[in-house]
C-alpha cells in the first residue's frame, strides 16, 4: 500500500476515526475530513496512541463548492485519491407525517448527495489510472426499512443504489466499490440522534415511538465498538479480495440477509413491527 493516497469522511469520531488510523497504521498516505477541525483533538489522540501520521482536512459533504476544492487541493499535494472512503453521515428521527421537506433533503445531502458528488469527483483519476477503492459506509437500515427511521432509511438505500448500479461499470475500469453495513455502533452519531419530533405531547405517533427508542437503547446496549466495525471498513478498502457487500458485525448479517431473502417483504415487516411491541 506504499504510496496510496486515501480519502475519508466523516473522522472526528466513531467509524471514520478508527478507519482513517487503521487506514495510516497500513502505510497508506490518509487525509482525514471532517466539518469542523475544531473537534479533530480525538482523532490526533489516537494517531499519537497508535503511532501513526496522517493529514486534516476540513470537508462538509453538503457543501459541494467546499468539497471539490477539498479533492483538488489534495490531489494537487499528494497525488491522486486512491482511496475514498465515504463514511460521514447523520441520522433524523421520525415517520414521514413528522418529515417536511427540508429535513428529507437534509438526509439526502449528507447521506446521499455528498458520497454521490465525492464519488463522481475521484472517478476520472481512478478511471484514468485504471485502479481505485471507493468504500461507502451505509447500514443494515440501507438494506430493510425500519420504524421511525424513514428519512435516514431512504437515504442509505439510496446510496446502495447509486453504488450497486455504478459498480459492474466502474470495474470495467479497475476501479472496485464496496458498501460496508454496520448494525448498532457505539458512534457520535447515535447519541446526536435528532429526535425531538417524537416528543410533541399530542403526538399521535408518540406511544409508538418510545417502544421504537426503548427497542433502539436495548439494542445500542450491545452495540459493536466502533474501532470493530472501523476494521470492516479498513479490509474493505485494502483486501486482496474485494467484494460489494460487507457487514461489520453477525447482526448486521443477521438483519441484512433477513431483507436480501425476503422477497415478499412479509419477514422484515414483521420482525420490524417487533421493534414496536
Amino acid at each position: 500500500m506504499d504510496n496510496k493516497v486515501a480519502l475519508v469522511t466523516g473522522t472526528s469520531s466513531g467509524i471514520g476515526l478508527h478507519t482513517a488510523v487503521g487506514l495510516a497504521a497500513r502505510g497508506i498516505r490518509v487525509v482525514a475530513t471532517m466539518r469542523d477541525i475544531a473537534k479533530a483533538d480525538p482523532l490526533r489522540a489516537e494517531c499519537a496512541d497508535q503511532s501513526v501520521d496522517l493529514t486534516v482536512r476540513g470537508l462538509d459533504v453538503t457543501d459541494l463548492d467546499d468539497a471539490r476544492r477539498c479533492l483538488d487541493a489534495v490531489s494537487a499535494e499528494f497525488g491522486p485519491i486512491d482511496i475514498l472512503v465515504n463514511n460521514a453521515g447523520a441520522c433524523t428521527a421520525g415517520t414521514l407525517e413528522h418529515l417536511d421537506t427540508a429535513a428529507l433533503q437534509r438526509q439526502l445531502d449528507v447521506n446521499y448527495l455528498g458520497p454521490a458528488a465525492l464519488t463522481r469527483h475521484v472517478l476520472p483519476s481512478m478511471r484514468k489510472a485504471g485502479a481505485g477503492r471507493i468504500v461507502n459506509v451505509t447500514s443494515n437500515g440501507a438494506a430493510h426499512g425500519q420504524p421511525f427511521l424513514d428519512a435516514y432509511c431512504a437515504s442509505k438505500f439510496a446510496l446502495e443504489g447509486l453504488m450497486q448500479s455504478l459498480e459492474p461499470v466502474a470495474a470495467r475500469f479497475g476501479i472496485t466499490i464496496s458498501v460496508v453495513e454496520p448494525a448498532s455502533v457505539a458512534t457520535n452519531m447515535t447519541e446526536n440522534l435528532d429526535a425531538r419530533a417524537l416528543f410533541r405531547a399530542d403526538d399521535p405517533y408518540r406511544e409508538l415511538a418510545e417502544r421504537f427508542l426503548r427497542t433502539a437503547q436495548a439494542e445500542m446496549a450491545e452495540a459493536q465498538s466502533a474501532r470493530n466495525a472501523a476494521a470492516v471498513v479498513v479490509e474493505a478498502a485494502t483486501t486482496d479480495t474485494p467484494r460489494f457487500r460487507w457487514q461489520t458485525s453477525p447482526t448486521a448479517t443477521a438483519l441484512v440477509g433477513l431483507s436480501l431473502a425476503d422477497l415478499d417483504g412479509g419477514n422484515v415487516a414483521a420482525a420490524m413491527s417487533r421493534w414496536l411491541d
